[in-house]
């Protein structure tokens, strides 16, 4: 079980530069990546999305990747070896016509224009990718502890309002029987007094009572919803993503709610219904951040 919120960040050298990558992410229905890397690094965005995909089911996820290159690291010098040999030449030359001592050294000729060059290394993009994959790597673990840990603080949450839901339920079982009985009686007393001294048909206040019964009955409501607790608990405890399922579920069980609620008609049960949806609410809340 992971939250969709978390935090992870990872820092190491690779390859003689230093790779720097963070991630965070926060709910959304599907995974939704964004890659913000320096410009020249534009070829590692489907790599990183695509190692994101690898370990994260749902959420919107930004991922910051930061290159430092050692002092120099990337940058070649060169030697332009057809230009020294024509200076050489020339100074040798310019010695021999003076009858100078020949004392060309290196640093002499190093000074010469344009003997000395640099240029940008080429990045090699593979090694790059491969770099940068395994920085994330290392961040995505840190980010999943996090998720983990609140993950787990959602989900014992969960479980203590479906227990409240469940006694709730067990209240409405209980109650549901009273009413049927205090319709019956209530009917009986009202059947007197417009009666008065006639005899009254104790067949047609059971029967009234029968219909009242099957009109108000909430047995096999209650008894979904008891199974959707009983899903919900089994989907908590299952190591894939399984926040849309429990969305879908969530809803199921609030359809059920709303059905009794409407077979209510008593106040006592009208009250529980209110509290059973109020918590049934608060689960839907608390999966939006379940992966």
């Amino acid at each position: 079980m992971k939250s969709m919120t978390g935090y992870g960040r990872a820092k190491e050298e690779r390859s003689g530069r230093t790779i720097t990558v963070e991630l965070r992410a926060v709910n959304h229905r599907y995974l939704d990546c964004t890659v913000k890397a320096p410009r020249q690094y534009g070829f590692l965005d489907d790599a990183v999305k695509k190692a994101a995909a690898a370990r994260i089911a749902r959420g919107k996820v930004e991922v910051f990747v930061g290159v430092e290159a050692e002092e120099g690291g990337d940058v070649a010098v060169t030697v332009n070896h057809a230009l020294a040999e024509r200076y050489l030449a020339a100074l040798r030359e310019l010695g021999d016509d003076y009858g100078l001592r020949d004392d060309v050294t290196v640093s002499v000729l190093a000074k010469l224009p344009d003997v000395l060059g640099s240029e940008r290394i080429e990045q090699d993009a593979d090694e790059m990718i491969r770099d940068v994959t395994a920085v994330f790597e290392a961040a995505c673990d840190g980010f999943n502890q996090m998720r983990e840990r609140e993950g787990e603080k959602l989900a014992e949450d969960v479980r203590d309002r479906c227990a409240a839901i469940e006694r709730m339920v067990g209240e409405v079982e209980k109650r549901s029987p009273e009413r049927v009985r205090e319709y019956r009686e209530k009917l009986l007393t009202r059947m007197r007094e417009v009666l008065a001294d006639t005899s009254i048909d104790e067949t047609r206040i059971l029967t009234e009572a029968a219909i009242y019964a099957d009109k108000t009955a909430v047995d096999e409501e209650t008894v979904r919803l008891r199974s959707h607790l009983h899903q919900l608990d089994g989907m908590l405890r299952e190591t894939q993503p399984v926040g849309r399922k429990l969305d879908f579920l969530v809803q199921e069980m609030n359809r059920e709610a709303n059905t009794i609620g409407s077979k209510a008609n008593d106040v006592d049960m009208a009250r529980i219904v209110v509290d059973i949806k109020s918590e049934i609410e608060k689960i839907r809340e608390q999966i939006q951040n379940i992966e």
